[in-house]
């Protein structure tokens, strides 16, 4: 009896053993074909990425929380209704005097994004005049260049792309979420139609045909600037961005090195 309990238990054993290893040899091959090709983008045929080199910068100063972007890409995206999914959004950032006698330079401050900013910010409660601060921050995908989520990603599905996008091909997510895990910006989120997790893409079938992403070209306040730092233009935005700026980029700790840039950035965004 005892011979025969230890056969069924070895033999379960190796029966996970095996499956085991056929779902690593799945995930390999997946893997690899993501990696022969430039999955399903949408880019048009003969766009070569190797050519390119996207950069999304935001000047911080400009941005009036009207909202316009985040409503364009949601439409241009056909991202799901509600207010638990974006590829891009808008935080309003309010931070409070401090404290008389407290020896502080700065109070509270006071985060929100109601619908991601996608109708606009009401009015605050917080009293005009205990105010030393108030500030929009656009937030979107960082294009990291060290990115986790494609560290995590068991099938390749996510990937980073020549041109510096960090796409996603929706025919090989299994949408298991480990992705939307390791995001420390919060910018992913799982489609609860296609199960199949997304994210900002700069609106890769735009740029890929020369067009600007849904955002930039609806800002009316030019507070986001996008361009290709292999193809510069005559003035080109980006350049001129970057000489007149001292950029910053979100939580440069973690060691991501993020590929969206900001100006005027407060110590206070995270």
């Amino acid at each position: 009896m005892k011979h025969s309990v230890s056969r069924r238990q070895m033999l379960a054993t190796l029966g996970g053993l095996l499956a085991g290893l056929a779902s690593l040899a799945a995930a390999r091959t997946a893997r690899g074909a993501v990696k022969k090709v430039l999955v399903t983008t949408k880019a048009p045929r003969g766009y070569d990425p190797h050519q390119h080199k996207w950069l999304m910068c935001f000047d911080v100063d400009k941005c009036i929380g009207c909202g316009l972007c985040v409503d364009a890409c949601k439409t241009e995206n056909h991202v799901p209704a509600g207010p638990m999914y974006f590829r891009t959004w808008i935080e309003r950032y309010i931070i409070k005097k401090p404290e008389p006698g407290s020896g502080k330079t700065r109070g509270e401050v006071l985060v929100d994004s109601p619908n991601g900013g996608r109708d606009g910010f009401p009015p605050t409660t917080v009293p005009r005049e205990e105010i030393l601060k108030a500030f929009f921050v656009p937030k979107l995908c960082n294009l990291c260049e060290a990115s986790p989520c494609t560290q995590v990603c068991p099938v390749g599905a996510t990937f980073d792309a020549p041109d510096g996008a960090v796409l996603v091909d929706p025919n090989y997510c299994i949408g298991c979420g480990f992705c939307i895990q390791a995001c420390p910006y919060g910018c992913r989120f799982l489609n609860p139609e296609t199960r199949v997790a997304e994210k900002c893409t700069l609106c890769y079938h735009r740029i890929t045909r020369g067009l600007k992403p849904a955002c930039v070209e609806i800002c009316p306040t030019e507070a986001r600037i996008f361009g290709d730092l292999k193809h510069p233009v005559e003035n080109d935005p980006i350049q001129a961005f970057i000489q007149k700026h001292r950029v910053h980029t979100l939580k440069p700790h973690l060691g991501t090195e993020p590929r969206v840039l900001y100006a005027n950035l407060d110590k206070e965004v995270r």
